[in-house]
């Protein structure tokens, strides 16, 4: 708000000592300097102009050269709030427009081991034609055999095939062996593989989870049709490669001195692979591991993890390769 003067009024407004001033410029052609500041407001609405040959003098202005000079900024600032209030107008239509469209749930992450559950747990009670998985590692509680059960069986009764893929070392948990024995062998069929992806579950080929972090606590829920085929496909091809569950494994190449699952150990030794991360691709404990690279060690006769490396190398035994898969963890 502008501070009042002496008139009682802000300069914003004309008072009636300022109209009568300004007549009186008019009229007289000019008025004296000390006249006008008087009369502040005169100033303020652009009535008066400084007289280029008299310092002492002003020199009204025409009154509709007054007004355009007043308006000017009111009719910038009308115009800058107009383009404002368009550009709000011109957003909000587009924000509202992506409201009424549904949400783009190609991926989505599931974060939290319950939400995730919850997130299979609907995918099973949908499905009506297939579901696939992919089970890395060996070692499986009963508790999780038990709700693995509890979600299997709705599934079998209606008629809804699976296809599990497990690791070779799976083959020797009893827990596992129970597991399977409950479920119809019509519409389960268990195959194992020496080493297997990261874990990955697809439902009727429209829907797939699979890990979004190392630890497992989120998940991606994938419906895009273009990756959910392709992850389909990748299945595909580990069943391929895949032993059937209830067909022996092959053993060590002939003639080799160790068990089949030694012969994986030095190939993934030969590669590079700690103790920790062999482990891991074959889906042992790291002491069951190194238990098998202690017999490696005796086999060969080595004296130093560094004599072994060559060992493997000139006994060919981490060039040795099985394309069907490896013999049991024993």
């Amino acid at each position: 708000m502008t501070a009042p003067h002496e008139h009682g009024h802000g300069v914003d407004a004309l008072c009636e000592e300022a109209v009568g001033l300004y007549t009186h410029a008019l009229a007289q052609g000019r008025i004296s300097r000390s006249a006008a500041e008087e009369v502040p407001c005169l100033a303020g609405h652009a009535l008066l102009t400084a007289d280029p040959r008299d310092d002492t003098r002003l020199r009204p202005v025409a009154p509709t050269a007054a007004l355009a000079r007043l308006l000017h900024p009111l009719a910038r600032e009308i115009l800058d709030r107009v383009r404002t209030a368009d550009l709000l107008g011109s957003t909000l239509d587009t924000l509202s427009a992506l409201a009424e469209e549904p949400p783009d749930l190609a991926i989505r992450v599931v974060a939290g081991q319950s939400s995730i559950q919850e997130a299979i747990d609907a995918a099973l009670r949908e499905a009506n034609d297939e579901v696939l998985t992919v089970q890395p590692g060996s070692t499986r509680s009963p508790e999780i055999l038990r709700v693995a059960l509890a979600s299997t069986l709705p599934l079998v009764k209606r008629n809804v095939r699976l296809r599990h893929i497990y690791q070779h070392s799976a083959r020797y948990g009893p827990g596992l062996k129970g597991y399977l024995a409950q479920l119809p062998g019509d519409l389960l069929q268990v195959r194992t593989t020496e080493r297997a992806i990261d874990r990955l579950m697809i439902f009727d080929r429209e829907v797939a989870y699979l890990p979004a972090n190392p630890d497992r606590s989120a998940a991606l829920e994938i419906r895009h049709p273009g990756l959910v085929h392709y992850l389909a496909q990748l299945y595909d091809l580990l069943w391929a490669l895949a032993a059937p569950f209830g067909d022996p494994l092959p053993a060590a190449a002939p003639g080799a001195p160790v068990t089949a699952v030694q012969q994986s150990i030095a190939r993934l030794l030969a590669d590079g692979c700690t103790d920790q991360s062999a482990a891991e691709k074959l889906g042992i404990s790291v002491r069951t591991c190194r238990a098998h690279i202690a017999k490696l060690m005796h086999t060969l006769n080595a004296t130093s993890r560094t004599h072994l490396g060559a060992l493997l190398v000139q006994s060919g035994l981490a060039g040795a390769r099985q394309d069907s898969g490896e013999g049991p963890a024993s």
